[in-house]
């Protein structure tokens, strides 16, 4: 509820001087044809200077994004291969997104990869500076093979987050207790401490499930973060441990942990 009571602030603030053309802009870049037959395309979104929008996991009062590519033609599977993104401080409130440009690399598997591919795709998004504007593009494009290189959807790629056996993670283990209306989760994480503020961010499985701001903090060679996981009927529940994604952001950096079990 407090979330969705932000969300509403925001987007009721006085915007009548400013529309979506003022402050975005985007484009499907078609990329090029990888050796397994799939293509490496990306979503591309330019804002005005000052303004934001947001990750997969944005955070209390940001705006996650939403993909439909059903529009597509000889498209089997989308997978979004998501930059590191940075942290916001505004207000009090902690969001988790990209500020004037975003390149948003998309692997596509075709149907048959001997076939023409369309790519289309219906984005909503937030796009945010003082106020906040929900926003809707829709972007077609035909991938041909074998394409071209591509430095910006390069560079993006070289920008994801770390895998945990990249950042040195030698172990992770979540206690998880019941609370009222959910579950309270504790990660401890081992791996080495890059000298800068840390913020973790917790995904699970489930979509539906409010995760709140972690709190974090070390604790000797562990990096230690606790969030509060909260189902839409408010009663604990049944966490599948194995969905927990925790992403641990520092500095423009990122390392994404896959999985979160028991302490042995």
């Amino acid at each position: 509820m407090i979330k969705t009571a932000a969300t509403l602030a925001l987007l009721a603030a006085p915007a009548l001087a400013t529309t979506q053309d003022d402050v975005l802009a985007a484009q499907l870049r078609p990329g090029y044809q990888m050796e397994n037959g799939g293509y490496m395309a990306a979503v591309e979104l330019q804002l005005a200077p000052g303004w934001k929008t947001y990750w997969r996991s944005p955070g209390d009062a940001g705006i996650p994004p939403s993909f439909d590519w059903s529009g597509s033609q000889n498209v089997k599977s989308v997978r979004i291969h998501w930059p590191a993104p940075e942290v916001f401080e505004a207000n009090g409130m902690q969001t988790i997104g990209y500020h004037e440009r975003l390149v948003l690399p998309v692997e596509i598997t075709p149907e048959d990869p001997s076939r023409p591919v369309r790519l289309s795709v219906v984005m909503a998004l937030g796009v945010c500076d003082e106020i906040c504007l929900p926003a809707t593009v829709d972007l077609t494009s035909d991938l041909t093979a074998p394409g071209a290189p591509d430095p910006s959807i390069k560079a993006a790629l070289q920008a994801r987050a770390e895998t945990a056996g990249e950042a040195g993670v030698t172990s992770v283990a979540c206690q998880v207790d019941p609370i009222t209306d959910g579950l309270r989760v504790t990660a401890r994480v081992r791996l080495p401490d890059p000298g800068r503020p840390e913020v973790v961010a917790f995904e699970t499985a489930d979509r539906q499930v409010w995760v709140s701001e972690a709190i974090t903090q070390r604790q000797g060679g562990e990096l230690v973060s606790m969030a509060e996981l909260v189902p839409p009927n408010g009663a604990p529940f049944a966490l599948d441990r194995s969905g927990i994604t925790l992403t641990i952001l520092a500095a423009g950096g990122a390392v994404e942990v896959k999985g979160c079990p028991a302490a042995p």
